[in-house]
């Protein structure tokens, strides 16, 4: 019986450790392409998340990491970095949460929480933020909003003046915000977000068709494509 080998034909590490996120850029990523977390390579450090808008904080990510490996001497032979940045924007708020999507339950106005104590768990937080949106919008008959994903890539460019080469690609969906929680898939907000032409949330949806009209799958449709050109 012969043996089925995945050939690798590039080793890329994934700015991230959420097994989420992970799961479906995995998916995402065409055949051929290895996808590797931060925990795969040996990255424990913290990065701060100090820029304004989500393309500062993607790139400030994946700088990072890069920058590691580089002085690690970048011991798995990997091609390249990426690392993404995703925020709601909701109409009727401004553009909130955006950049603080992630922690928005910490941001004023803070939204007292019914278990009473801070969030000790990922699903803790992703309720949290959820109810804070659901309280935002309450008696809001403008629900539209938008997720924007922006991914940045880097890699190795010895002829470059800085010797990588950076490139950023974005991904954005539009939808609106459910009056109430719908379906237990997905993560984060996807159990109250309704994505244009279609009338069950992300959470109801199956991971196919999610993976395929998501922010994140137009943001790795475009970094595929750079990809193809990079092999």
């Amino acid at each position: 019986m012969q043996t089925q080998r995945f050939i690798v034909d590039m080793r890329l590490v994934f700015a991230s450790n959420n097994a989420h996120k992970l799961s479906e850029v995995r998916a995402m990523m065409p055949s051929g392409i290895e996808v590797m977390s931060l925990r795969d390579v040996g990255f424990e450090a913290e990065i701060e998340e100090t820029g304004s808008t989500l393309s500062e904080n993607s790139r400030i990510k994946a700088e990072t990491v890069y920058e590691w490996l580089q002085a690690h001497g970048n011991p798995l032979g990997t091609d390249g970095v990426f690392a993404d940045d995703t925020g709601l924007e909701i109409d009727a708020l401004g553009g909130e949460p955006g950049v603080y999507t992630a922690r928005w339950y910490k941001k004023e106005p803070v939204i007292p929480l019914p278990e009473g104590k801070e969030p000790a768990d990922e699903k803790m937080i992703f309720r949290a933020n959820r109810r804070k949106a659901l309280t935002a919008l309450q008696g809001k008959d403008e629900r539209g909003c938008q997720f924007k994903t922006v991914i940045t890539f880097i890699k190795s460019a010895p002829s470059h003046p800085e010797g990588k080469e950076i490139t950023q690609v974005e991904g954005i969906v539009r939808g609106e915000i459910a009056r109430e929680e719908y379906g237990e898939g997905g993560f984060g907000y996807d159990p109250l977000f309704i994505p244009e032409g279609y009338d069950k949330t992300f959470g109801e949806l199956p991971p196919e068709i999610k993976n395929s009209i998501s922010h994140r799958a137009r943001a790795m449709e475009a970094l595929a494509n750079i990809l193809k050109c990079t092999k």
